[in-house]
Parts: C-alpha cells; structure tokens; sequence
C-alpha cells in the first residue's frame, strides 16, 4: 500500500432524505437506500467502489439514527463500531466532522475522503484515481482538497466552483490538473450557468472533500470557533459508552450548517482537483430517466425493490414508470414520470420534476406527513 493511502479513510454520509425522488424516496427509506437502475442501491455502490481503494475496516458511515439497521443490512462489510447513528439531522459540517474525529480516534494520522451515498457515476477507474490524487494532497496536512466536477452544460440544479491560476500540474496530462479555490456560487439561473460554462474557470460543487484530520479541525478552530468545545467532547466520547448521549447533547446545542458555509468558502488553502467521471447526484426523476435503461418506445421502468408488476404501454413514448405491486398501464401518453409507492402514485410530466419538492412542502402544509 502506497504511504500516501497508509492512514486513508473513507467517511460515507447516508443521513439525506432524498425529498425530490418522492414519493418513492420517503422519511424512512431515502433515496440511498433505493436501486434506482442496477442490481445494488446507491449506497452499496458508493462502498463498493470506495473499498477498491480504501479498506472495509477504515469506511465509516454517518447515517441518521433510524437507518442505522438499513445500513448495517445493505452493507454487512462494514464494523459496527464505524457506523454513526445521528440523533438529528445537522447538515454537512458536523457530520463530516464526526466521521473525521472517529477515523482520528483509529489513527491520529488519519486521512479522510468524504463521500456521498446517493450519487452515481460512470467512469469508475477515473473516479478512483481522482480519489487516490486527493489523498496524495491531503497528505500532508497543508491544504484541503475538493473535487470540482467538471460541467458538461449549464446545469441550475448544482452549485459550483470558481477557481483561479493552477497551482501544479504532473507531467503534461490534463487530468492531473490542481487548482487554488477562488469562491463558491450558489445554483444559478440558467444566464449566469451559461456564462460560468463559457468563462471556463467553474466546476460543478459535488461537495467531495478530502483533508488530514488535523487540518480539518484546525479550519473549524479558525473558521467556525464556536464548535471547539463540542466537538472536544464528541473526541472524549469516542469508543466510549458515552458516545451516543454526548452526540445527542451536541447535535440539540448545534446549528444547521452545510461544510461549505461553515469552512470551504472561507479556507484560504482549499485546492481542487477537476473530476470528469460521468457523475450525477440523481436528485430528479428526469435525470432517472436520462441515466435509464431506455426501450424501444423510449421508456425507462424503474423497480426499486424488485417489484415485478408489468408496465404495460400502448402508443406511450419516453416515459418513467415505477410500478409497485399493480399493472401499470399507459395509452398515448409521453414524457410522465408514473410512480407508484406504498399508499401514493404520483403523476408529472418529465420537465416538472423539480417540482416534487414543492409537492413534499405542499403535503408539510396540509398535515399529510403520513404520506412522505
């Protein structure tokens, strides 16, 4: 093993709802947990991929308190002991913190690589080398590293990355690129997306960080002071029978803060690494589609848990069925996505998929809580 993955871990968050692959993405079975296209949900294929470079006994999944059953079954690889059970839900910055105090409870050396659990991608050897890259620069302790997807058009849905000049370059290849990070941008709207594409200096923000513990926690001492204490008192309780009411003691005193409000947009030596590996963090039923199986009518049918009821189509075109346990049966109809899943079937055309979340809000504000 190269010395630069001797101290790697790997840190898989799993505690995301998932709310926009409603309604077959749900409170108590989010969308990692789901196949959505292939023999394995998005979760067993973040490990699966990650343990090609990092051992089972160094992955550490944060998930949310109920899931922690789920995770243990879809993923029987992984040591108990590195599964975090969250109280709450807290955003990014203190479930990456946590996943990064127990790897350095393991090694005080340790290097960590963040991952998602609910993200495909298609080109898994370039992912792989990108991963081993960031942890080749984390190494050292000096900088942070993210990964900055490289755009292939003008997406609204993501945020990005702005970076400046280049800070290294091995050897003549392109894809060993390292740049220095200028600022962070929200999702913009289509002019400002198409203008980013154009200028050519932005990357998709994946939030995929890699960083030495020690450095990590130096940000949050510089960057976000008020989180000192509490996570002291998490690193106490580590490997202790006090592990679980000291995390529920910290996360009810702490806010909601995403990584990226809290370090990544103030941290003067964050470094990207551009990644071009076919990745997606399949947030809407049209990017189902598009990552889909497609027939000869153009339509992708989606079986979640290995249902077997047939979708049946007459004259029907470019569709997204789900079925559950009943026929599904389409006549003249294109571009849907049909889901049906345990009490609801939802109904939308392809190009409104974003609009299951205010469909979610909607169901919030009239006390249907049952049904999400």
């Amino acid at each position: 093993m190269s010395n630069h993955t001797e101290h790697a871990f790997a840190v898989i968050l799993a505690g995301g709802s998932g709310t926009r692959l409603w309604p077959m993405s749900r409170d108590n079975k989010p969308k990692q947990f789901l196949k959505l296209g292939g023999d394995e949900t998005l979760l067993q294929q973040a490990a699966k991929r990650i343990s090609q470079l990092i051992e089972w006994e160094k992955i550490i999944v944060v998930t949310n308190r109920e899931y922690v059953e789920t995770v243990q079954q879809q993923l029987p690889d992984i040591n108990p002991n590195n599964i975090i059970a969250e109280p709450m839900k807290r955003d990014t910055a203190l479930a990456m913190a946590v996943g990064a105090l127990v790897a350095q409870k393991a090694d005080p050396e340790a290097v960590v690589t963040n991952i998602a659990s609910d993200h495909v991608l298609k080109d898994e050897a370039e992912y792989l080398r990108v991963i081993n890259r960031s942890l080749e620069l984390a190494n050292s302790g000096e900088h942070l590293i993210t990964v900055g997807v490289t755009p292939t058009g003008p997406n609204v849905n993501f945020g990005y990355i702005k970076v400046d000049n280049l800070v290294s370059q091995s050897g003549d290849a392109e894809n060993n690129q390292v740049y220095q990070v200028n600022s962070f941008k929200e999702k913009p709207d289509l002019p400002t997306a198409e203008t980013f594409l154009a200028e050519g200096n932005y990357f998709w923000n994946a939030n995929m960080y890699t960083w030495k513990v020690s450095a990590i926690l130096e940000a949050f001492h510089r960057y976000f002071p008020e989180a000192d204490d509490k996570l002291a008192q998490i690193s106490e309780a580590i490997q202790t029978p006090r592990f679980n009411p000291v995390l529920q003691d910290v996360y009810e005193a702490s806010p909601k803060i995403s990584i990226d409000f809290a370090i990544s947009e103030k941290a003067d030596n964050l470094l990207l690494i551009p990644g071009d590996f076919g990745w997606d963090d399949v947030g809407l039923w049209s990017t189902v589609y598009e990552l889909g199986e497609k027939d000869g009518s153009g339509t992708v049918i989606v079986r979640a848990a290995g249902e077997q009821a047939p979708v049946v189509s007459l004259d029907g075109h470019n569709n997204l069925v789900s079925p559950d346990e009943r026929l599904i049966a389409l006549i003249g109809v294109e571009d849907l996505v049909v889901v049906d899943s345990q009490d609801v079937i939802m109904i939308a055309p392809r190009s409104r998929s974003a609009d299951i979340k205010k469909m979610v809000e909607k169901l919030k504000a009239e006390n249907l809580d049952e049904y999400l």
